[in-house]
């Protein structure tokens, strides 16, 4: 298929132009800034946030596409011009959303019928998920009204190669090499539900000539989940080390400086791919274990020089505690 994908410079949409190359797919991609391409690949260059850029960049091109991949549209302002420029003109249109539009539920694990919030006063993320959940209610609104074929995919948190923020995986990695103790803050039991991102990629491109996708929302999650606790034991198995975790005061009032899923302040979420599964005949490649260790070996290969790591905060944090005559006691 032809396929035109929006982003394609830094994680999700990197791993996924790789993976529609590898597939056979003719791909395009339009974003704002250079990254290694297959060989192959068409790039249309653009900043899809001045105005005007995706009506000159698109419109000469917008009937060559049966497939877009939308990964970059944030808000509503950002989703309106991309509807505009492809009713009527594409088989497909994949929308990259987020676990979180989810609300917190007692009931695990969280399935697509769950409900979801517009509201960032309720939402667990705040206005980055009541946003996610106003595009897709704008596609919702647009397939019914106007039969636009799109597909939802709400993407679980992710670790693999390329992390684009060193506060990820590049930043434990780090600590856990140079001994660093791993400062934890909140419930460190709280189980958090990580999928590695080129299990994203393959769940996204298995959306394509599947008319059955149409309409339809997807998790996208991996086939295990542990607690962050366990969590970082997994990411010192990969370095080949044992952690030393420490457990921030409940008084401290200050973030932990390694973990930055909300789980530990609202509790854990578990996420359902059924629906991927049966719909789609997709099946997450990667464990747990398998995931963070292919994550390890990308840093330690290509990835380490790609970020520079601040441990101010870890040393903030650690002054305090000694101040206060804490033990570093694990």
């Amino acid at each position: 298929m032809k396929v035109l994908v929006l982003g394609g410079n830094r994680y999700i949409g990197l791993h996924l132009l790789f993976e529609l190359a590898r597939q056979g797919h003719e791909v395009t991609v339009f974003n704002s800034h250079v990254a290694a391409m297959p060989e192959g690949t068409r790039r249309l260059h653009g900043d899809r946030k001045l105005p005007g850029t995706i009506e000159a960049v698109l419109t000469p091109v917008r009937d060559e596409f049966d497939a877009v991949f939308d990964n970059t549209s944030f808000t509503p302002d950002d989703m309106h011009p991309i509807v505009e420029m492809f009713r009527g003109r594409v088989k497909h249109l994949v929308f990259t959303s987020s676990i979180a539009v989810y609300l917190q539920s007692d009931a695990q694990p969280i399935d697509e019928t769950f409900p979801v919030s517009d509201d960032e006063s309720t939402g667990l993320f705040g206005s980055y998920g009541a946003d996610k959940v106003r595009c897709e209610q704008i596609l919702a609104r647009e397939y019914a009204d106007n039969g636009l074929p799109y597909t939802v995919v709400r993407v679980s948190h992710s670790c693999g190669p390329m992390s684009p923020l060193p506060t990820r995986e590049p930043g434990t990695f780090t600590r856990l090499e140079q001994g660093r103790p791993l400062l934890l803050a909140g419930n460190v039991d709280a189980y958090i539900h990580v999928v590695h991102i080129q299990d994203v990629a393959r769940l996204m491109c298995a959306i394509l000539g599947n008319d059955q996708a149409i309409g339809q929302i997807y998790n996208a999650a991996g086939s295990q989940y542990c607690s962050i606790t366990g969590y970082m034991r997994l990411m010192a198995k990969a370095v080949g080390v044992e952690p030393n975790i420490v457990h921030m005061p409940s008084d401290l009032g200050l973030r932990s400086p390694v973990v930055h899923w909300l789980e530990a302040r609202h509790g854990g979420m578990v996420f359902s791919i059924d629906k991927a599964r049966r719909d789609l005949g997709w099946e997450p490649g990667f464990t747990l274990e398998g995931a963070l260790a292919d994550s390890y070996r990308w840093f330690v290969e290509e990835g380490r020089d790609r970020y520079t790591i601040d441990f101010s905060d870890d040393e903030a944090i650690l002054a305090e505690m000694a101040r206060r005559d804490r033990p570093l006691i694990a």
